[in-house]
């Protein structure tokens, strides 16, 4: 009996489809769960007539298995992972693959890579976006971990990835150990501010200038064929349009408390332990902890007031302003995320392709969208760009959207309309773009109430000076650091 391709241990809906996409590729998918009448009912269900290896231990899973043996796990990331790691090794040789295909924190799989290394085993960490559909017709996956497994898994990956246009498929190899799973991480934290940020603009169309859920699904419909179209404002129109029985909208009748899996907050989390900017997904993940605190709100109304919001003016204007303010900010989300992934690359020696990275978010993922292909652009003319907001592309949107973004924020803020991405956003770019920012008062203050010292704009960088500035202080200063 010839040996299956590869094993998929994890039947749930990302695991079952992404078997079947596989198989719909000419691969042969043997498969377990840990629950094992899942894979009965997988086999005899979806997967009947197919070439799918049903398995009902771990041991029959690796035998059934061609070699260099490869087993993927679709299973919750943490504690899930290393155990079925613990389960696996003793059944695999030297040269195998283990691939966690789950949403896992970098981090374990930085550790994890070392870790199988060691015993002569290779790990490959991939992100997979797309949700369901995406899995059975083609996701974006972003591997990284050992690359001596590349080769292996490359021609299964490629398979069944999402393509654009030419037929270049979502999917190359992002670095070493944590890079794909840190790549993917970045990936959410980006669909927070992208929801985020559409979520602010249905809040102003909606409270500031009246609008009806169809007049806004006219709106995002005609926004998705423009600089715009992307997957989520084509969900979004779609969302709109959708009735309840009653008729109504039913979107008006989802309660506004959102959940999050925690990619999110580790993308902020990692953007503070590197010491970069990431304002706007760090509102994104804020946004998503006070919406969850719906009770606590709706006490506050009946207490704290503000401007009632009126809009006065042209309202098809204002709406053409939005869509500008809507994409600036975008980019600013953007160009934030790829710095994160700049520092990250030099902390831990990744060898990242920037460009590449636009590629693969360019099909198959949720933040997929025909601006990617703009990031792809600008890395290609400038590999070592530090900044999206510097390539010319992006320059001179941001420039010819700035006077639309400013009236937006200042509109909403005075009309008492939330939207803390799209003004963090602003921020960011007028923070960037100011080569003195007041950071030397902040400085002194530092060195008034602890000595922590300063430098001086007439002298070298490096070189750090203490002000006894009461008088009364001696000539002793404080080790100094940089976040």
């Amino acid at each position: 009996m010839s040996k299956a391709d590869i094993g998929l241990v994890g039947l749930a809906v990302m695991g079952e489809n992404l078997v079947l996409n596989m198989e719909s590729h000419g691969f042969t998918v043997a498969v377990y769960n840990r629950t094992v009448e899942k894979v009965d009912n997988f086999i005899n269900g979806r997967g009947k007539g197919k070439k799918l290896v049903g398995a009902h231990t771990i041991e029959e899973l690796t035998a059934s298995l061609a070699k260099p043996r490869k087993v993927m796990l679709m299973v919750k990331a943490g504690k899930a992972v290393d155990d079925f790691i613990e389960l696996l090794i003793p059944h695999l040789e030297n040269g195998d693959i283990i691939i966690d295909g789950g949403n896992s924190h970098f981090p374990d799989t930085i550790r994890r890579t070392k870790y199988l290394e060691e015993k002569g085993l290779l790990y490959i960490g991939t992100g997979v976006s797309g949700g369901e559909e995406g899995a059975l017709l083609g996701p974006s996956i972003m591997p990284g971990g050992s690359p001596a497994a590349w080769p292996s898994v490359k021609p299964i990956f490629q398979a069944i990835a999402a393509k654009v246009s030419d037929g270049t498929p979502c999917c190359d190899w992002v670095g070493e150990n944590g890079a794909g799973h840190f790549v993917k991480m970045v990936h959410n934290g980006i669909e927070y501010g992208d929801m985020q940020l559409i979520c602010e603009a249905y809040q102003i169309m909606k409270d500031l200038l009246g609008m009806s859920a169809d007049e806004m699904h006219e709106v995002f419909k005609e926004w998705n064929a423009s600089e715009l179209e992307s997957y989520l404002i084509e969900i979004t129109r779609d969302i709109l349009a959708v009735k309840d029985e009653d008729g109504g909208p039913l979107v008006d009748k989802i309660l506004d408390t959102a959940g999050q899996k925690g990619t999110g907050k580790w993308t902020v989390l990692a953007s503070l332990d590197t010491g970069t900017p990431l304002t706007l997904i760090g509102e994104a993940v804020y946004a998503r902890a006070l919406s969850a605190m719906k009770d606590d709100r709706v006490e506050a109304s009946k207490v704290l007031s503000g401007p009632t919001p009126k809009f006065e003016g042209d309202k098809k204007q204002f709406i053409e302003d939005l869509k500008k303010a809507l994409f600036a900010s975008k980019i600013v989300s953007y160009a934030q995320g790829y710095v994160l992934m700049r520092y990250a690359a030099k902390e831990f020696g990744w060898n990242l392709n920037n460009g590449g990275i636009a590629l693969m978010w360019r099909g198959g993922c949720i933040i997929r969208s025909v601006f990617l292909g703009k990031i792809k652009e600008a890395f290609d003319k400038n590999p070592n760009l530090t900044n999206l907001l510097l390539d010319p592309f992006f320059k001179e949107t941001i420039e010819t959207s700035q006077a639309a973004w400013r009236k937006v924020v200042a509109t909403a803020a005075l009309n008492g309309i939330w939207v803390p991405a799209l003004s963090t956003a602003l921020n960011y770019f007028d923070g960037y773009r100011n080569g003195r920012l007041p950071a030397n008062l902040l400085q002194a203050q530092r060195d008034y109430f602890g000595a922590h010292t300063y430098e001086r704009t007439d002298k070298p960088r490096g070189e750090f000076f203490h002000t006894n500035w009461t008088g009364r202080g001696g000539t002793t200063a404080s080790s100094t650091y940089n976040v």
